[in-house]
């Protein structure tokens, strides 16, 4: 596999993902959903908001449309339909990127500001997108432990067992 094939294996897994806890999600009360389980960003909400707002600012920084944020704990969304709805276009785009992309964008440099450091850095779309990747992992793994703290069941998370699935 080259590591075209790895980043649309990672876009379609993240996709896959998300559409997985998104349903699950869409199961719980809003109070639920909001609940302050002691995280980070204290409810699946807020971390599927953080999620989606880390996404937006890398794919901003990646097309060269930056996606203006104040903090990296910003609510985009109140309200889980909408923010559901972003999620998935979101996905979208993160696919659409990577499939346009070449070696050469691959290993092409992109300066941005960072919000969590304060200032400027450089780093290659390759690696931003191993972050955006690696970042979702992380955040999406709180969710699954809030998940089973509530009581629901998620499913598999493994990356095999999206590649084992029919597309």
């Amino acid at each position: 596999m080259d590591s075209l094939d790895m980043y649309l294996r990672f876009a379609l897994y993240n996709r896959w993902m998300n559409e997985t806890l998104y349903d699950v999600c869409s199961r719980l009360s809003e109070d639920e959903l909001k609940l302050d389980m002691k995280t980070f960003f204290r409810s699946i909400h807020g971390t599927l908001n953080h999620i989606l707002l880390a996404d937006k600012v890398w794919l901003g920084r990646l097309t060269g449309q930056p996606f203006a944020v104040k903090s990296l704990d910003q609510v985009l969304y109140a309200d889980f339909p909408p923010l559901a709805q972003a999620r998935k276009q979101t996905d979208i785009d993160i696919e659409h990127l990577v499939k346009r992309l070449t070696p050469e964008a691959i290993a092409a440099s992109i300066d941005y500001h960072s919000v969590v450091a304060h200032k400027q850095n450089t780093a290659t779309t390759g690696l931003i997108l191993q972050h955006l990747f690696n970042h979702q992992t992380h955040h999406r793994g709180q969710i699954t432990a809030m998940l089973t703290q509530l009581g629901y069941d998620y499913g598999v998370t493994d990356l095999m067992a999206m590649a084992s699935r029919k597309a």
